[in-house]
Order: structure tokens, then C-alpha cells, then sequence
């Protein structure tokens, strides 16, 4: 197990460029599948995730390198295989995202029930319900979970809740299917956006993701190279303002786009924090000690984002007042909370909502971190502590952050990492 042993009292301060985001790297690296020749990804992120997605693409016969540029390479001309690896999809809840550019690519897709971190019920109805609206053929067997769509149609199709994989992986599917599909009720996060504009690269013809209806007309001529660059991911560029926000720094975050992190910003605002905001840069200047944040509370884009909640907690911890937070995505996503608690945090707790009643300061101790987010949680709240932190897990925040020991650590942070601890 590895760890990040911070030293808190340290100021952030300094500029930092955000990577290209996790939760678009990874469905488009699915729908790499579409294409039958090479792509070449720019900014992918090198995460734990990243590396089990490109490990299911191998075992189903594609190729991939990393190009001294950075970017990630590809060729999907060699990818023969429809069954996905159990082992490694177990450990990933984005392997959901290969059903529908399997589907796409060679009409049929085996897979079992996807991993990932435990912060709540995830079930996939919602993407099988959507590709059984395109016609095709789902049944489980022995833990199995096959597809046949060698017949697929367009549909229209409402989802009961915006889901952002379901939407994805419909999305991913129909444009293999004859005719045109509708996605009403669509996920409207911009990782849905990220991915449009990859798959109409790879000559898709996809228009309205972003908005809550989204046409796909299927059975288009297919590109047999692709370019893409990932978008920037919004979840790091919030963690890192809410890391200086907790130490009263100062620092400018670039590759960032502005409206994509338009509700942190206002929470953070109401923190008494002075925010500037330009063309892809974002710079924030924060208090000796945070303003009285009254409520948080999760909702699908463009409302709050559930993984952002955790490290908000972690401000809230040592902000004036009281903060009231309410996690209306994931019922089981307060696994921080006692770890918290262990550095001094005051808060209490009903189903999913939790009262904080900020302190002076936190005490350094040793936590663990249960899941991605919460684990960043813990780092963050680290930086404020006094004395020494230790977070255990830290192989779980590397599923979403691409060394964020070195990106703290650039900014002034006192942090270290130890294997095997």
C-alpha cells in the first residue's frame, strides 16, 4: 500500500497546468474500438484507469505506444476480440463503457459487471435498457453479461435519469445503428461534448451533446485515422483550487476552461476567495482562513459535482460556520468523513446529509482513504493540518490524478510518497 506523508502549514502558491480529463479520456479510449485504422490522443492523462482501459484494449488484439511528444498512439486495426477480460474490467467501472463500441465495431460484446471505487449503488440498467431500445439482444449468463447487435436500429430513447456512461455508451453504440437515435433526458456534462467531437473526427454525424437531447444518425462513413485532444479535467482543476483555498495560497491553474468549473468557482467565492478567470486559465486568491460555505449539495452538471463534494468537505472542515452538505448522486460517498474526524474534523451525519461544524485548525494522524475522491480529501485537508499526515491508499487516488504528490509539491505543498508502507 502506498502513501503521501504531508507536513501541513505550507502556503500554496505558484501556477500549474491542469491534465486532460480522466472521465473523457476514458470513454473515448473506448471508442478508439470505432475506428478500424490509427488515433493518436493528445493529453491523456496517465492514470491507474487509463492504464486498465489501454490493458482491455490490448487483450482484444489492438496496439498502443507512447510517442516521446506524450501523446498516445493507437492502432485498432488488429482488434479481432468482443469478450472482455474479466480480471481487469472488474477493476474499472469504466469497462461498462466497451459494450457499445464493441457493439459498434463488430455487432456483438461479452462483458461482466464492472469494478471501480465502492461509493454507492451504480447499477448499469440504464445502459442496458438503452441498447435493448437499439435493438439489441442482452442476456446474462454465469456472471456474464452478453450482447448481440448485429441488427441495430436507431430509437428514441429517454433516459430516467441523466446518466453520463449511459448516455456515453448509447451514444458510442448509435452510431452503428441504422437510422437516426434521440437521447432525451441526455447527460449534459462537457465529457459528453469531448466525446461528440471525437466521434464525429471519426466521421460519426453526432450533434447536441451538452444539452439534454442528443441525435446520432447512424451507419455513417467511418475515418480510418483520428487526432483528438482530451479536454481539461475539471475535477483536477478543483481540487487544486480547493488545496490552495485551504491554505490561504494563491495560485493560476492553466488548460482550464471556466465554464466547466463555474459551480466550484461560486463555492469557493462564497469562501471569501478572489477568483479572475480568462481565456483557459483560472487564478484564485484565498483568505488566511475560509468564509462560512452554507451548503453543498450534488447535482448532475451543470449543478454541483459529486466528485468534488469530498474535497469541499475537507474546506468546510476548517471554514468558518457551519456547512451543510447534501450528496444526492452516490447514497454511500462520506467514507472521508470519519478520517476526518480522526484529524479533529466536527460533523455530524443522517443517510446523505452531513452538518460540518468548522474548527480552528486539524491534527496530523494517520487516515486511509477509501476511495479516489476522498482520498484527495484527505490530502487536502493534510495541507492545513498541524504536525505530519499520513494517507494510506494513495494507489487510489492515482485512478484519477496523475501525480498529485508532484503537482502539490510544484505548488510549495511539503508532501512525500512511500511504497509499501
Amino acid at each position: 500500500m502506498a502513501a503521501f506523508i504531508v507536513e501541513g502549514g505550507y502556503r500554496l502558491t505558484g501556477e500549474q497546468r491542469v491534465s486532460g480529463a480522466k472521465n473523457a479520456a476514458l470513454p473515448i479510449l473506448a471508442a478508439c474500438l470505432i475506428c478500424p485504422g490509427q488515433v493518436r490522443l493528445y493529453d491523456c492523462p496517465k492514470l491507474r484507469d487509463v492504464e486498465n482501459m489501454l490493458a482491455i484494449l490490448t487483450a482484444l488484439g489492438a496496439s498502443w505506444r507512447q510517442d516521446e511528444d506524450g501523446a498516445l498512439f493507437l492502432d485498432m486495426s488488429t482488434a479481432t476480440g468482443h469478450t472482455m477480460p474479466q480480471r481487469i474490467s472488474k477493476e474499472i467501472r469504466s469497462s461498462i463503457f466497451m459494450l457499445g463500441p464493441l457493439l459498434a465495431r463488430f455487432g456483438r460484446a461479452v462483458c461482466t459487471y464492472p469494478g471501480g471505487c465502492e461509493i454507492g449503488n451504480r447499477p448499469i440498467d440504464l445502459h442496458l435498457s438503452g441498447l435493448s431500445a437499439l435493438g439489441v439482444r442482452i442476456r446474462e449468463e454465469s456472471g456474464l453479461i452478453l450482447c448481440e447487435g448485429d441488427a441495430m436500429r436507431g430509437a428514441d430513447i429517454h433516459l430516467d435519469y441523466p446518466s453520463v456512461g449511459a448516455t456515453e455508451n448509447i451514444m458510442m453504440a448509435a452510431v452503428a445503428a441504422s437510422g437516426v437515435t434521440y437521447i432525451r433526458n441526455a447527460a449534459r456534462e462537457p465529457e459528453t461534448e469531448d466525446l461528440q467531437a471525437f466521434l464525429n473526427v471519426l466521421g460519426c454525424d453526432v450533434s447536441g451533446a451538452g444539452t439534454s437531447n442528443i441525435r446520432i444518425a447512424g451507419g455513417g462513413w467511418r475515418a480510418r485515422s483520428a487526432v483528438h485532444s482530451i479536454m481539461p479535467d475539471r475535477i483536477v482543476a478543483g481540487t487544486l483550487l480547493c488545496a490552495a483555498a485551504i491554505t490561504g495560497g494563491e495560485v493560476r491553474l492553466s488548460n482550464v476552461v471556466p465554464q466547466h468549473v463555474g459551480s466550484t468557482l461560486s463555492k469557493l467565492r462564497e469562501g471569501g476567495c478572489a477568483i479572475d478567470c480568462g481565456e483557459g486559465m483560472v487564478r484564485l486568491s484565498a483568505p488566511p482562513r475560509l468564509s462560512e460555505i452554507k451548503l453543498i449539495e450534488t447535482l448532475p452538471y451543470p449543478g454541483f459535482p459529486t466528485d468534488m463534494q469530498a474535497p469541499f468537505f475537507a474546506l468546510a472542515t476548517v471554514a468558518e460556520g457551519t456547512c451543510v452538505v447534501v450528496e444526492n448522486v452516490f447514497e454511500n460517498r462520506f467514507k472521508h468523513g470519519p478520517e476526518l474526524m480522526r484529524m479533529g474534523a466536527v460533523y455530524t451525519q443522517k443517510d446523505r446529509t452531513a452538518v460540518i461544524r468548522g474548527v480552528e485548525n486539524l491534527t496530523g494522524t494517520q487516515v486511509t482513504a477509501r476511495d479516489l475522491r476522498g482520498g484527495a480529501a484527505l490530502t487536502i485537508a493534510g495541507l492545513k493540518a498541524r504536525g505530519v499526515t499520513t494517507v494510506y491508499g494513495a494507489e487510489l487516488i492515482d485512478r484519477g490524478y496523475e501525480a498529485l504528490d508532484a503537482q502539490l509539491r510544484a505548488l510549495g505543498a511539503h508532501i512525500t510518497r512511500e511504497e509499501s508502507l
